[in-house]
């Protein structure tokens, strides 16, 4: 495989104009910043999901932007329909930082070669799918650490990818138990890494520090994933259960902090027992 490099950091300090036929040629119009992304879930995983982003996401009640609700059957009162919660705000004092990009794979190995890619399309019989949404944080060990304790599946170790001087990480997929798996998962990620952190990162995970470009580690995980047929989830169906269990038969506005309590206990719970048992 071959990995080729195009970079845009002599054009970041350039306004994004017309004449501008050195860089990338845009208007300001064309200048897109991600508002918001749409996850749809499965009605089973719908509470548990909420309790997901205020436990692993570290949302609080302030951080709802919105719950809609509508009354479909007339006497059987209010259902919710969506909830939307702020994840992160303010934009980076390095221009690079503030970059919105998307990134188009296909399945590039032959028709007669299995791909994941291809099984992931084809499984939802669509042309195109969202695979992963990438969210950076400024303490990535710290967040990966976080995570962890409270029963997150991760496909991969805390990868460097030297060529983009980033560090990341993958999560297992979104969906829940009996469910085929989604293709949809999270990547976690910390740009420009001080040289301390590099350290810490070695000490901490010799795996880390392999030649392969993160992308092409991760396309690799992910064949073997869907080869096997054993996809790893977001969390375990365990966890999954205690989690639903708690929310069971609850409306979303109705998962008050006593039952988040419970849940991050549980949470907790679970990932030091799977720590123990290592």
């Amino acid at each position: 495989m071959r990995w080729v490099m195009r970079g845009a950091s002599d054009c970041l300090s350039m306004p994004l104009s017309v004449g501008n036929n050195s860089c990338m040629n845009r208007p300001n119009f064309l200048n897109f910043k991600v508002d918001h992304m749409t996850l749809l879930v499965q009605p089973e995983m719908y509470n548990v999901s909420y309790v997901i982003f205020r436990t692993i996401f570290g949302c609080a009640p302030e951080h709802m932007l919105y719950e809609k609700r509508k009354e479909w059957v007339s006497g059987e009162g209010d259902r919710s329909l969506t909830f939307a919660m702020q994840v992160g705000e303010g934009e980076d004092v390095k221009p690079e930082f503030n970059n919105t990009m998307i990134a188009v794979v296909q399945p590039s190995e032959p028709k007669n070669m299995r791909s994941h890619v291809r099984d992931m399309l084809n499984s939802h019989s669509a042309a195109a799918h969202w695979q992963h949404i990438a969210l950076r944080t400024p303490d990535l060990l710290a967040f990966h650490q976080h995570a962890q304790d409270r029963g997150v599946n991760f496909i991969t170790p805390v990868l460097r990818d030297e060529s983009e001087d980033v560090i990341q990480v993958f999560t297992g997929e979104w969906y829940h138990p009996g469910a085929p798996a989604s293709g949809m998962f999270f990547e976690f990620l910390q740009r420009n890494p001080s040289e301390e952190l590099m350290q810490k990162l070695a000490e901490r995970n010799r795996e880390s520090w392999f030649n392969d470009k993160t992308f092409l580690g991760l396309y690799g995980e992910k064949e073997s994933e869907y080869q096997s047929g054993k996809v790893k989830p977001f969390i375990d169906e365990e966890l999954f259960q205690i989690l639903a269990k708690l929310v069971k038969d609850k409306m979303v506005w109705e998962i008050d902090e006593k039952i988040i309590q419970a849940a991050e206990a549980a949470m907790l719970k679970y990932g030091k027992a799977r720590k123990n048992a290592a």
